[in-house]
C-alpha cells in the first residue's frame, strides 16, 4: 500500500463562514466518493485558500463529516496577481492501493479551469 495524494480545488461564491465550510465539504464528499477512500485510509489533509477567504478555517468543514483522527492543516496560497480568486484547495494525503493514473482529482465550479488537463470528461 502507498501514500498518494489527490488535489481538488472549489470555488466558494461568498467570504462567509457558511460558504467556506460548505464549498469545503462537498469537495472533500466528491472526492473520497470518487476515490472510494475511507477515513481511515486518510494520513492527513491539506487545506489552502486565495487571500480573499478569510472568513473561517476550511478544515472546519471535516468536523461534519466526523473525522476527528483525521490530522489537518490550513495555509494560504501565494497571491500571485491575476491569479483565480475564491478557491480553496485540497491535498489529500491517502493509504490506497490505487495507482496513480486511478486516482480522481476533483475540481469543481469554475476551478475546473484551473486544470483542465484533470478534469477533461469529468462532470467537474
Amino acid at each position: 500500500m502507498a501514500v498518494r495524494g489527490i488535489r481538488g480545488a472549489v470555488t466558494v461564491p461568498t467570504n462567509t463562514k457558511e460558504a467556506i465550510t460548505s464549498a469545503t465539504r462537498n469537495l472533500l464528499v466528491v472526492t473520497v466518493q470518487e476515490n472510494d477512500v475511507h477515513p481511515d485510509d486518510i494520513a492527513g489533509i491539506l487545506f489552502t485558500t486565495t487571500p480573499d477567504l478569510n472568513a473561517d478555517f476550511p478544515a472546519y468543514a471535516v468536523r461534519g463529516l466526523k473525522w476527528p483522527t483525521v490530522p489537518l492543516l490550513c495555509a494560504q496560497e501565494i497571491n500571485v496577481p491575476g491569479a483565480m480568486a475564491s478557491v480553496v484547495r485540497i491535498l489529500l494525503l491517502v493509504n490506497t492501493d490505487k495507482l496513480p493514473q486511478e486516482i480522481r482529482h476533483q475540481y469543481l465550479g469554475e476551478a475546473g479551469r484551473l486544470r483542465p488537463d484533470l478534469t477533461e470528461g469529468e462532470s467537474a
